[in-house]
């Protein structure tokens, strides 16, 4: 293991070939042990992940000239092969109401006490990767797993968490595998953040963890292939070997977010089956993944966001081949997230609200999932409510559902709909409050009783760009099937086109002004990277590449 000795300049391994940014090594976190244990696995792993990343930018190339995504031919000996998946741990057995959220010490305490099965601590989707942020997010999960973790809010308030059985089982999802940490520089290059997330969590708790038999427990998103799933096995059995660990002590749930990844359903859990314990409909950055792939096919334009729901479908499609998949194999199938949060002060909406919660919960549970996702402890006790009234026992993989018969043309079907103008500037709002709120180091906020992240942002955004994009045939004009649709226009006969997002985006200032919003300094920043986003010739592949480069 290598020494690591201060500069100014940040923490560098003795060697020069590891430069960490300042911060953690105060407090163990960031020891010498810890950041050669890091430097490993991108030494070891990040070829094969930046190949990875180069396959995904040919598959999509396919997707721009008229290519569509399908089932593999090359894998139907895994689709059709009698295999199941490694015995779930007793920890993991019922996990039918989990609450996600980011990694601060406060949430991390009110998740773990909040009554769910499990508590996903989100260094993606929710959390804006500041190097702070993601420091104080680890620190927070290794006391938690230590059971030390306490905080005290500014007004005096304190929080500490409950006796051990009454917490919530920890899993924790790092960044996706496109991402990277740049704060940490191994021989020149960025570390990969799903690295390093997963890698220093694991470093400091995997042990612990393992005495409470317990994981660690990770879900892994934005998975695109099962050679993707493989490198992630690939990574955790160098985790276990290097740890001290048993083979597949690291259990983890795969998110099926991307519509490459919902072709490959049983292929990715054949690639973790020593360690995997399910799939779960990653619903909204499933929606915009759709978009995403598919963004130069004219004939697959979205209606507004509001419109895409689960009865639509494509998503009905994905939901029970998701639930097929995994009781065929042994797996949890786990459902999509609420995002609705309690609405005070108007009885009515609030009930409408979680009335549309509750129908969503028993949808799920219907279908044969075995849990399912929320974003508020509200909605823990409703939604546990339905699943315990349909579901008695910890799970339903006795529901083979082989009545569900899908077909490519079923997960790629067209949903049907409107764009209205409150959906249209409910988009652009919504993209740039939350853009602000991430660049000021926010990255869940709560926007008109809706908890809004990277995924549902990225649908907003990645719908104003094909709204303006294919607002209008290209004569001549061979992406996709571009020539094949009318003009858009909204509902009440306006044309999508730039004026109107201009429109939007100058009134939006005024419409914000004097509000109590996170990143109300940032708004016209954020302004002007998604006017630079949406302008684009390509749909840009996340929101939070570009943003990334104004964190500090």
């Amino acid at each position: 293991m290598s020494a690591v000795r201060e500069t100014q300049a940040g923490h560098e391994a003795m060697d020069a070939a590891v430069a960490v940014h300042p911060g953690g090594t105060e407090d163990g976190l960031l020891t010498a042990d810890a950041i050669a244990f890091l430097a490993d696995l991108h030494r070891g792993f990040d070829g094969t992940r930046q190949a990875l990343l180069r396959d995904r930018a040919v598959r999509q190339a396919r997707y721009d000239t008229g290519a569509l995504p399908d089932f593999r031919a090359d894998t139907r000996a895994i689709r059709d092969g009698d295999w199941t998946v490694a015995p779930l741990p007793a920890a993991l057995q019922d996990r039918r109401v989990e609450i996600t959220g980011p990694v601060d010490p406060k949430m991390v305490i009110n998740a773990l006490n909040a009554g769910a099965s499990c508590y996903m601590a989100d260094f993606e989707d929710s959390t804006s990767p500041t190097w702070d942020n993601l420091l104080v997010g680890q620190r927070a999960l290794r006391a938690a797993v230590a059971g030390t973790l306490a905080f005290e809010a500014p007004g005096g308030k304190r929080y500490a968490l409950r006796p051990d059985a009454e917490r919530a089982v920890l899993i924790v999802r790092p960044r996706g595998w496109h991402l990277e940490e740049k704060h940490v520089v191994v021989d020149g290059a960025p570390m990969s953040a799903s690295l390093f997330d997963a890698g220093l969590f694991a470093f400091h708790s995997a042990a612990t963890l393992m005495a409470q038999d317990r994981g660690p427990y990770l879900y892994l998103p934005k998975l695109q292939s099962m050679e993707e799933a493989a490198l992630w096995d690939a990574v955790l059995a160098h985790v276990e070997s290097a740890l001290g660990l048993p083979t597949g002590q690291i259990k983890v749930t795969v998110l099926i977010e991307t519509l490459p990844a919902a072709f490959e359903m049983h292929e990715i859990l054949h690639a973790l089956r020593s360690r995997v314990a399910g799939l779960n409909c990653g619903r909204w950055d499933y929606i915009f993944s759709y978009i995403k792939t598919l963004r130069a096919h004219r004939s697959r334009v979205l209606p507004e966001r509001a419109q895409v729901t689960m009865t639509q479908p494509f998503l009905k499609a994905y939901s029970e081949l998701l639930v097929q998949t995994c009781h065929r194999r042994g797996a949890h199938a786990m459902g999509g997230m609420a995002a609705q949060i309690p609405i005070a002060g108007d009885a009515t909406a609030n009930d409408a609200a979680m009335a549309r919660v509750e129908a969503d919960k028993r949808r799920e549970v219907d279908a044969g999932h075995d849990g399912t996702w929320v974003a508020h402890p509200a909605l823990i006790q409703p939604a546990r409510a339905i699943f315990n009234a349909r579901m008695p026992g910890p799970h339903q993989h006795h529901r083979r559902r082989d009545d569900v018969a899908v077909t490519r043309d079923h997960l790629l079907a067209t949903p049907v709909g409107t764009i209205t103008r409150q959906g249209f500037d409910g988009n652009v709002e919504v993209c740039v409050r939350y853009l602000a709120a991430w660049l000021d180091g926010s990255g869940c906020v709560p926007i008109h009783s809706l908890m809004e992240d990277a995924a549902t942002a990225e649908i907003a955004r990645a719908q104003l760009w094909q709204w303006l994009h294919h607002a209008d045939p290209v004569a001549g004009d061979t992406r996709g099937d571009a020539a094949d649709r009318t003009p858009l226009h909204l509902d009440d006969g306006t044309p999508v086109d730039g004026v109107l997002l201009e429109r939007a985006l100058l009134n939006l200032p005024s419409t914000l002004a004097g509000a109590a919003i996170p990143g109300a300094d940032r708004v016209h920043e954020a302004i002007a990277l998604l006017d630079a986003l949406t302008q684009s010739p390509v749909l840009e592949d996340f929101l939070t590449l570009p943003a990334y480069a104004r964190l500090p």
